[in-house]
């Protein structure tokens, strides 16, 4: 409308088009557009990915603060999708090294390419696998782990506008959302190196919840609850002795 002299190409038009009835049909715009941006950086997103959404850049900020107070920085990223965590903390922190975990290999690919995009592909190893890759992985491996598991109640889900839009696979956290939570809490702590640090985000209504239920796992680890910016409960952290 700026631009009343600039001509349109038929192919144009056509796209805009499509575009136009994607969105009218319920298809969210990171999809429509095929990218999105996430923590200053643009990533590809299909389908086969969760969006990446502002609210996860506080996963983020916290472990770039804990890269920079540790000499040592041997990372997973569980349940990577896009890749836009793993990706992130390795544009930020080039001597990182991360191992980056998704059970969709779909979803993988898309990391993948949005690793070379960012030219960090050297930097993070993607292997298709549930949670951690056990057959072949070391104990005391890993200084962080991150992980955006699916959290939102089964039925809670399917009431959402997202349900159906946004891969199942990437929300459904079961009948009370911590079906996978529980899962790493047995698992972790064995590819932890002491005083090693997990970064969880977390359902914003149920941060209490996860609290208690990280406290019954680790007695003994320091557990902090943290907020977005809207003030919601988003975050935790664990902190082992």
């Amino acid at each position: 409308m700026a631009h009343f002299d600039f001509e349109i190409a038929v192919e144009e038009q056509d796209q805009f088009n499509n575009a136009l009835q994607k969105l009218e049909a319920g298809e969210p715009l990171p999809y429509v557009l095929g990218k999105w941006e996430f923590f200053g950086l643009e990533f590809e997103v299909t389908k086969d990915v969760l969006i990446p959404r502002p609210e996860t850049e506080l996963l983020v900020e916290k472990a770039l603060a804990w890269i920079k107070k540790s000499p040592d920085k041997t990372i997973a990223d569980i349940g990577a999708g896009s890749g836009a965590i793993a990706i992130s903390i390795a544009v930020n922190a080039p001597d990182a090294k991360i191992l980056a975990t998704d059970i969709s290999p779909a979803a993988l690919q898309v990391a993948q390419r949005n690793a070379k995009k960012h030219n960090v592909q050297s930097q993070i190893e993607f292997i298709e696998c549930d949670l951690l890759p056990t057959f072949n992985l070391q104990p005391s491996t890993f200084n962080l782990i991150c992980a955006n598991l699916p959290y939102i109640p089964t039925a809670t889900m399917r009431e959402l506008p997202i349900y159906g839009r946004e891969p199942t696979l990437a929300l459904d956290g079961g009948s009370d959302g911590f079906v996978l939570f529980r899962r790493l809490f047995k698992l972790a702590p064995d590819y932890l190196t002491p005083h090693g640090v997990m970064l969880l985000e977390i359902e914003s209504s149920l941060g209490g919840q996860t609290v208690d239920l990280a406290k019954s796992f680790f007695p003994n680890a320091t557990i902090n609850l943290y907020q977005d910016l809207a003030g919601k409960d988003r975050l935790i952290e664990i902190v082992f002795p």
